[in-house]
């Protein structure tokens, strides 16, 4: 055990609790209680005060609220998210200690050895939504996972739901490798693409990463691979784990999807064959193709398990969404308001299929807030031809995140490429503008759409609550 890199919690003392530099975050949080269920001290930060930072104080964990170097006092181990920079005080006091001092990846790569079969679901797109819906198929089964997932599932009120010691289901994020340090049993890789360019070099380094993610999983365990993917299924070449492929191409994959009809909200029924045989009929609770494919690496994984098609249905059922993925806030003036997290440009094009197919006659409308400066810029024509579904975009400042200002792109730029291409663009310099705009193209049955990673979703609960007025 020491400071480089390395943690080994099954001797690492609970005489002194672990501090967690960014304890707010959506994982952080998750992986604290698991730490404090598991009989550890903890304690952490957060540079601003939140909901979740007051739920973890409700539990006993103390938050502190800023970064100083006097918080950490004497400790077991500090770990910190990758958004921690290194001059953080906290992380360059940590650095001074004789003390493990790891990123949370390492972490959660430690915790995923309690368990008989982690499984980790990985892809440029879709991790969110996939995680939730194989959580929900595993809790239909009476599974009892441990449930790590980077959003809000109704379901389990929260971020994470703590079972027993045989499941743990979390998603895998390619950023800066983190999920190089996990361990699982089984993995999921849903699609692979360009994004966090800030850290690859280009789609052959992130293939390159997603093989050694591949690698990871054991002979004796299972790699769930989108066979529609190139990128994705050169990514499992020469691995020497079980291989199962899903499609809506091709039905010599191991798990297709046939007959795929949509119902008036989107919602797709659709045939599965396995290994081009009957299998089971499916009835999806959430919107759009891109869930088809979701559901079928679920079914993949679920039938490796041993879970009944009865169970997977149920869970189906179950599954209507999580917290910014397609999620419908409300109503205003006779017009759906709905926010998603997409801030990648297949996964903007994706949405707006959903909710154009979801309109009917309906118009869409929608204000996207680009979310890093490296990602607007590196993938700038794609970001221009992603909006031709909808009827008119007003595109807000970036959300620069991690990032500074580079001077490279801004968003009125990023307007004109999307007016140059689609002709349906304006830039708006603030939220109180777009907010503006949309409500003066708002018609009963329209969509109105914000979306990004950022605090877009803002406007639609001003939308919302005016319509509500």
């Amino acid at each position: 055990m020491n400071q480089k890199g390395q943690l080994d919690l099954q001797n690492l003392s609970k005489s002194k609790p672990v501090y967690m530099i960014g304890i707010g975050g959506i994982s952080m949080s998750a992986l604290a209680l698991i730490l404090k269920q598991a009989g550890f001290a903890v304690c952490g930060s957060d540079f601003k005060e939140s909901d979740m930072t007051a739920f973890l104080q409700k539990q006993g964990i103390q938050v502190h609220i800023g970064h100083r170097a006097e918080n950490i006092g004497e400790v077991s181990a500090v770990v910190y998210t990758a958004a921690i920079k290194e001059d953080n005080p906290e992380l360059a006091c940590a650095r001074t200690l004789d003390v493990p001092v790891v990123e949370r990846a390492v972490l959660l790569g430690e915790i995923m050895k309690w368990y008989q079969t982690p499984i980790a679901v990985s892809g440029t797109h879709g991790k969110t939504t996939t995680t939730s819906m194989l959580s929900e198929v595993m809790m239909a089964a009476e599974a009892d996972p441990t449930i790590l997932v980077g959003g809000i599932l109704p379901s389990i009120g929260g971020n994470m739901r703590i079972g027993g010691k045989e499941y743990l289901v979390t998603e895998a994020c390619e950023y800066c490798g983190s999920f190089l340090q996990f361990n699982p049993k089984i993995s999921l890789i849903l699609n692979v693409e360009e994004d966090h360019l800030d850290y690859f070099k280009d789609i052959h380094d992130i293939v390159d990463c997603f093989h050694a993610f591949a690698m990871k999983t054991p002979i004796d365990g299972l790699n769930v691979v989108n066979a529609d993917d190139p990128e994705a299924m050169a990514s499992v070449q020469g691995t020497a784990a079980k291989m199962l492929t899903f499609s809506v191409l091709n039905t010599e994959a191991d798990f297709a999807a046939t007959d795929v009809a949509f119902n008036e909200d989107g919602c797709a029924e659709f045939t599965v064959l396995k290994q081009g045989a009957f299998f089971m009929n499916a009835t999806l609770s959430v919107p759009g193709i891109h869930n088809v494919k979701n559901a079928l690496a679920v079914i993949a994984a679920a039938d490796y398990m041993g879970i009944s098609t009865v169970a997977m249905q149920e869970g189906f059922n179950q599954f209507k969404g999580t917290k910014r993925r397609f999620e419908q806030r409300g109503m205003f003036n006779g017009a759906y308001v709905i926010d998603d997290y997409a801030h990648h440009p297949t996964e903007i094009r994706t949405t707006l299929q959903t909710a154009k197919k979801a309109a009917g006659n309906g118009r869409v409308w929608c204000v996207f807030q680009p979310h890093t400066y490296t990602r607007a810029f590196k993938l700038r024509t794609e970001f221009a031809e992603s909006f031709t579904e909808c009827d008119g975009v007003i595109v807000v400042d970036i959300y620069a995140a991690r990032e500074k200002d580079t001077g490279l792109i801004s968003s009125e730029e990023l307007s004109v490429d999307i007016q140059n291409f689609s002709h349906n663009a304006q830039y708006a310099d603030n939220f109180e503008t777009a907010e503006t705009m949309l409500k003066a193209w708002a018609k009963p049955g329209d969509y109105l759409l914000t979306l990004g990673a950022g605090d877009v979703n803002k406007i639609c609960a001003n939308l919302v609550r005016q319509g509500a007025q």
